[in-house]
């Protein structure tokens, strides 16, 4: 990628949307970051966190720069050389694990971690130490989803393209607040609706939040029931007709069972499930159906559901 500075690109870490940004290094030793207008996620704009990054490197005032160890409850911390902090450490994992063997230690690492970062750390863990026992945030946060991609799409892969946002009609966002979590992209969304006012959105959530406040319907759920919500929606587009027959036959396996399933409960009966009006239910299905591309956005128990059945572009 050509550049008009010395600037190095990078990758904001803060979430899961990949804002492009441009680190300099100036001449007084602070780094400045920017946004990379080059890059298509974010086209140079910035959340408050991604403008906020070189904070993080340039705070000098109260940043742990060295390793500090106390030595008793009594004492106060007090600087160490990497070397004795290193030492010390590994000496009470060789502790434990001599005592009580290699599953009485673990680590829990960041979501921020490098690829580089996670596999060091996993052949620490498990190919040295001996033990399965590490984790991080970023997996309770997949985890979930993880199953539902395998169920539905046969893979632990994200149907992601966020072009698809300008070619979208309508918009499903369900348990997810991204004009918090995921500003940037939610900017697009916004811009998107914006300048098409026929585009719809959609939002599954018991929270009224930024996100909710710019749908055309959001159906607010009891927390736990959104499973039921969507086999409801399912239904009712099988009953409206609004699903692709021949993607189906080509491209889906299971549809007759899943269609059983959704069935054996009626949309009055899923719509006290889930404390929604059932007039609310049919027209989100209404919503949802009529539109040439359709987005799915939002990970909270849907994916258990195989949507890819629907005339959609998933993002």
């Amino acid at each position: 990628m050509p550049l008009a500075s010395p600037a190095i690109p990078s990758t904001c870490c803060y979430c899961g949307v990949g804002c492009g940004v441009l680190v300099k290094l100036e001449k007084n030793g602070d780094v400045t970051v920017t946004g990379n207008p080059a890059y298509p996620v974010n086209r140079g704009a910035l959340c408050s966190k991604g403008l906020n990054l070189q904070y993080t490197v340039n705070d000098r005032s109260d940043r742990l720069l060295y390793p500090h160890m106390r030595y008793s409850k009594s004492r106060p911390l007090q600087r160490v050389s990497w070397e004795e902090a290193l030492h010390r450490t590994a000496a009470v994992f060789r502790t434990f694990i001599e005592q009580y063997g290699p599953d009485s230690v673990a680590f829990y690492a960041s979501g921020q971690c490098l690829t580089e970062e996670y596999y060091v750390i996993n052949k620490l863990m498990k190919g040295f130490i001996g033990s399965n026992n590490l984790d991080t945030n970023s997996r309770l946060c997949m985890s979930s989803a993880v199953v539902g991609y395998k169920m539905a799409l046969g893979e632990d892969s994200v149907p992601v393209c966020y072009d698809d946002i300008e070619l979208a009609d309508c918009f499903l966002v369900t348990g997810a607040n991204p004009a918090w979590c995921h500003p940037i992209l939610w900017r697009r969304v916004e811009a998107h609706k914006a300048a098409n006012p026929h585009v719809k959105i959609v939002v599954v959530d018991p929270r009224a939040t930024d996100t909710s406040a710019l749908a055309d319907v959001h159906l607010q759920v009891l927390p736990g029931t959104d499973v039921v919500l969507h086999q409801a929606l399912a239904r009712a587009l099988i009953e409206n007709g609004d699903i692709d027959v021949a993607f189906i036959e080509q491209h889906a396996e299971g549809y007759e069972a899943y269609r059983q399933l959704v069935f054996a409960r009626t949309l009055e009966e899923a719509a006290q499930l889930c404390g929604v009006a059932e007039a609310d239910i049919r027209l989100a299905a209404a919503t949802l159906g009529p539109p040439r591309a359709f987005c799915r956005c939002g990970l909270w128990g849907s994916t258990k559901v195989p949507w890819g059945w629907i005339r959609t572009l998933a993002c």
